[in-house]
């Protein structure tokens, strides 16, 4: 069963209007563009509320030339400047969004990095809880809907607002109090059954993005875990399982697609009953003489014009709110801070020697649960320690803790006489070279993945790597050599192939410390036997780490520490530790036996 992680739990439900702060720099970042786009925005919507008074003058010359037909004359000059304000509004208009498009693109890429590195920023407790499907769709809808606020914010809510007070200011002016007193109260309104329906309506959105978030990441999570599933014949279970998502997805949409009627409808209602109350005075005073017809046409323009972008102005506070229960989820990953971070004085550290000392360190994932209490580890420049014990005995806790994926609760951890906690991680892991138990791989090609472990090395570097992995016969049958793609995690290659190539990317780092956790246990005999002589000739002149779990590939280590429970039991020589009779020595004899029978 897959459960809540702690990005789920710690996710506002509740969008904060003061985040919408934030996006100020990136706007001031093209200050130039944006103070053009205002302009035109501004010009355009002059001439948008234009266009009705030449509608207006149009329609009475033609009327009066109707009236007088010795005279009728056709308003040539009236028709072209029309045309001319109708292009005016539409170039203006799209000026506005050729020169803000560079500046919402830039915000794009800017935020979508910012996003990108805090996640490398984060602990590795933070991710071995994430649902990576789940929180990449979170990350590209509040990309996106960070996009549309910024376009839609300012370029339609704002001068929507202002035709709305130059068309009230104009039917103030000139014409009967009682137009005015008509539009206000339908926009007045408008705007709250808007933001009313809206804000009830977003709640759908929000269950609506959930639930495809969870099924995208139940989707993700099946598919990377292919072969488990093939292996236990579970297709039937995963598709239940992900049309169950499927189908909280679907319930969610109905709603959110009844709950959108019924905004659409009530908007409409209010739309026609102020048009019609309008039309029906303007037609009174028309017929009174107090109007002509072309303040008829006049007005009827000016609600026409204004009940448009007021009717988009709906649709744009609904999307925003659609794009604000987007980013909630987005704004709650930056607002996580990593349980293991630099400090502020924090320095590079310097390896010189590469000597390790635990000292006193206390640890535990769990209260409950201490992995270490007090231990103290010595590690000699240029010396090869072989750890070793029963599973959960903290041997692969050493190494996270080595390179700062976890802080100890108390004592310290040194290298060089340095506290790794005032380094900055960086150049802790710098400065050490992991050859893991499970190695994953890019989906990129076999080279790529070794050149990996040192970007700025030559491609003769990167054979050499190769080769002093025993991975130069391998590469050489391949149709393709080095050059032949491994597949998404390195799926086409073998636990044995997969391993040689962390070997080899680790070699290619050259770092003065090398840590191997359990580097040979999914090889065969021979191929260990090429590994562990590798290991030796690699680890020369290296202070080396080696968590083993078959004690023969780390006989000839200078000292082999046994862990029990978190607690140093044993340490020598394989020779001193056979002599001992002690659990190393037990250890011994049941691998003896397990390789005897096979």
């Amino acid at each position: 069963m897959r459960g809540q992680t702690r990005y789920d739990v710690d996710v506002e439900e509740r969008f904060q209007w003061h985040r919408l702060k934030s996006l100020f720099p990136y706007l001031l970042e093209y200050r130039g563009r944006v103070i053009a786009a205002l302009a035109c925005l501004v010009l355009a919507k002059l001439a948008s509320v234009g266009m009705p008074f030449v509608l207006k003058y149009l329609v009475d010359s033609l009327d009066r030339s109707l009236q007088d037909s010795a005279l009728l004359v056709l308003p040539l000059g009236l028709l072209l400047a029309y045309g001319a304000v109708r292009f005016s509004t539409v170039l203006f208009a799209e000026l506005r969004d050729t020169l803000f498009g560079r500046v919402t693109e830039r915000a794009m890429r800017r935020i979508g990095l910012a996003v990108f590195e805090h996640l490398h920023r984060m602990d590795l407790g933070f991710h071995l809880d994430r649902n990576t499907g789940g929180l990449f769709r979170d990350i590209e809808r509040g990309v996106s809907g960070i996009s549309f606020l910024m376009r839609f914010m300012i370029f339609n809510i704002i001068p929507t607002l202002l035709e709305i007070g130059l068309v009230i200011g104009i039917l103030l002016t000139r014409y009967s109090v009682w137009f005015a007193v008509i539009t206000g109260v339908a926009i007045v309104a408008y705007v709250a059954y808007s933001i009313w329906a809206t804000e009830w309506r977003t709640g759908f959105v929000r269950e609506a993005n959930q639930a495809d978030s969870a099924s995208n990441t139940r989707a993700l999570d099946s598919l990377l875990n292919f072969e488990t599933v093939k292996y236990f014949t579970n297709e039937e279970a995963e598709a239940q399982a992900y049309d169950a998502q499927l189908a909280r997805w679907e319930q969610a949409r109905r709603k959110n697609r009844l709950s959108l009627f019924a905004l659409n409808g009530g908007q409409a209602l209010i739309v026609a009953l102020g048009m019609t109350g309008m039309m029906i005075l303007a037609g009174q005073q028309v017929v009174a003489g107090e109007m002509t017809l072309g303040d008829f046409v006049l007005i009827n323009a000016f609600m026409m014009q204004l009940f448009l972008p007021l009717n988009f102005l709906g649709f744009v506070y609904r999307e925003m709110k659609g794009s604000m229960a987007n980013i909630e989820r987005m704004f709650g990953l930056l607002d996580q801070t990593p349980q293991v971070a630099d400090p502020e004085d924090g320095r590079a550290l310097q390896v010189e020697s590469g000597g390790i000392e635990f000292s006193a360190v206390s640890f535990s994932y769990h209260p409950q649960r201490p992995v270490f209490e007090n231990l103290t580890l010595s590690i000699a420049p240029g010396e090869r320690v072989a750890i070793v014990g029963p599973s959960g005995s903290g041997k692969s806790t050493l190494v996270k803790l080595l390179l700062r994926f976890y802080d100890p609760q108390s004592g310290s951890i040194r290298i060089d006489g340095q506290d790794v906690r005032t380094c900055t991680q960086h150049s802790v892991r710098a400065a050490i070279g992991v050859v893991p138990q499970d190695t994953v791989l890019f989906n990129a090609t076999l080279f790529e993945n070794v050149h990996y472990g040192n970007l700025e090395a030559p491609d003769a570097a990167v054979t050499e790597a190769l080769r002093l992995a025993a991975l130069e016969d391998f590469v050489n049958r391949l149709p393709e050599k080095a050059q032949t793609r491994v597949g998404e995690r390195g799926l086409k290659l073998s636990g044995g192939e997969k391993q040689r190539v962390a070997i080899a990317r680790t070699i290619l780092k050259n770092p003065p410390i090398l840590v191997f956790d359990e580097a040979t246990s999914s090889l065969d005999s021979l191929s260990e036997k090429a590994i562990v002589q590798s290991i030796r000739q690699i680890s020369r002149q290296h202070t080396s780490l080696v968590i083993a779990h078959r004690l023969s590939t780390v006989m000839d280590a200078d000292r082999i520490i046994v862990l029990e429970n978190g607690v140093i039991r044993e340490q020598g020589t394989h020779e001193h530790l056979l002599a001992q009779g002690g659990i190393y020595t037990r250890l011994w004899r049941t691998q003896q036996e397990e390789e005897s029978q096979d």
